[in-house]
């Protein structure tokens, strides 16, 4: 990584590039430190340190802790995310969108177009969320409605500002740049982890085993994530040969990747959201006995502290997975695909066929990831639920999301290496 790195700061554009992301980076965290008025942060602060396995937990992990100090990236790039992912859901159940992303890159734009105006609407809709949620844990000092609607308008304003600043990255930087804002989020958080690690260590709370055997469950999960974000599961892809005019082209072999953990960060997401729903809502009727039994009843599903909490937070990881897998490949248009490019699956007949082993190659990946990803997911919940280390977080997730981002930038800084040198070659 480091040569691929060196090598690049070789080539001209790609160090101008490198540079303009790394100050877009800059500019973010320099807003990082920006406070929205009338909080009151202390309490605020603290009240997170006791949701950190919670949706608002994990909110507050990809905001780099912005959630806990409440600044005007509060909110970070989650809109954006969530409004992606309901496009992706709508463009499988709604004709116009499947046909507009089969229409090449115009299609693709106007895609992308709407899922900015859906980020737009659900930016304002999470600024008066996020607002009740604070104000549930008394991190409001000024409720005025002035204040609020200072609140709401600076919330959502400084979402959109990221949406765009992530596009700028993307288009004239390096990598996707919604990514590594997430990214330099979560990196932002390992300084503070480590000073809690420590301060944990001198006040004997925890104690010097303690301490070793979480370096070395923390080692294993990052070797293990690794590890798996480079695993694929190949299905091979024969192609007959054809003639082109008086051009004969021989048959050619390929393969259709299939990566282990392409849906984990996903299916956590979406499991995460699915487990802490009930106890947002609960949040808005504190005094209601149902609200009672979904946040603090021992036997309730949705508290983080009870035994069906990660039983629960299992299985939906795993059926998410497989659920997104499905979705996102799309087994029956991939085969169609195949077809039409005069190739096919060895063993295979075409059509039906073709999706239906595509499809159950899918299924076997999705649960092997899934599995891998709730290993992952629940960790830190055992962690914190039944050792020393209460409000330290081991950060499967975070860990999961930083080798992703990271991979997949690396790629992207080599594919331009590649490009680079190939077009000097051809000088």
């Amino acid at each position: 990584m480091l040569s691929t790195l060196k090598n690049a700061f070789k080539v001209p554009e790609l160090k101008k590039r490198i540079l303009f992301t790394l100050f877009l980076i800059a500019v973010y965290r320099l807003g990082s430190h920006i406070p929205v008025p009338g909080i009151n942060r202390e309490l605020l602060s603290s009240a997170m340190e006791n949701n950190e396995n919670t949706f608002l937990g994990l909110y507050n992990l990809m905001t780099g802790g912005a959630i806990s100090q409440f600044n005007i990236f509060a909110m970070g790039v989650v809109p954006y995310i969530n409004a992606s992912i309901i496009m992706q859901l709508l463009t499988v159940a709604i004709p116009y969108l499947e046909q507009l992303s089969k229409e090449g890159d115009d299609g693709r734009k106007r895609l992308q177009k709407y899922t900015r105006n859906v980020a737009i609407v659900l930016g304002l809709i999470q600024a008066y969320t996020t607002y009740i949620i604070i104000r549930n844990f008394n991190g409001i000092a000024d409720d005025s409605a002035i204040n609020v609607f200072l609140i709401v308008i600076t919330l959502s304003t400084a979402s959109s500002f990221l949406m765009w600043l992530g596009d700028v990255i993307t288009v004239k930087g390096l990598g996707n740049g919604v990514s590594l804002l997430i990214f330099i989020n979560i990196l932002s958080r390992f300084p503070d982890t480590i000073a809690r690690i420590f301060v944990s260590y001198n006040t004997k709370t925890i104690n010097l085993v303690q301490l070793i055997v979480f370096i070395i469950v923390a080692i294993a999960m990052i070797i293990s994530v690794i590890i798996m974000s480079m695993a694929e599961r190949r299905i091979s892809v024969q192609y007959a040969g054809k003639t082109v005019g008086n051009k004969s082209f021989k048959g050619q072999s390929s393969h259709i990747p299939f990566n282990l953990t392409a849906t984990a960060v996903i299916a956590i997401i979406f499991a995460v959201s699915v487990m802490n729903f009930p106890a947002t809502i609960a949040q808005f009727f504190p005094k209601k006995a149902w609200a009672t039994f979904i946040t603090d009843n021992a036997w309730s599903p949705f508290n983080d502290k009870s035994v069906l909490y990660p039983i629960l937070y299992a299985i939906l990881v795993i059926f998410f997975s497989w659920f997104y897998a499905e979705i996102y490949f799309k087994p029956e248009e991939m085969a169609e695909n195949i077809y039409k490019s005069a190739g096919f699956i060895p063993g295979i007949r075409p059509g039906k066929p073709t999706a239906k082993h595509i499809s159950k190659v899918l299924t076997k990946v999705a649960i092997i990831g899934g599995v891998f990803a709730t290993i992952i997911a629940i960790v830190p919940v055992i962690v914190q639920n039944y050792t020393s280390f209460k409000n330290i977080s081991l950060g499967g997730t975070s860990i999961l999301i930083m080798v992703s981002v990271a991979m997949e930038t690396v790629r992207t800084l080599e594919s331009q290496l590649v490009m680079r040198h190939y077009q000097g070659f051809l000088k």
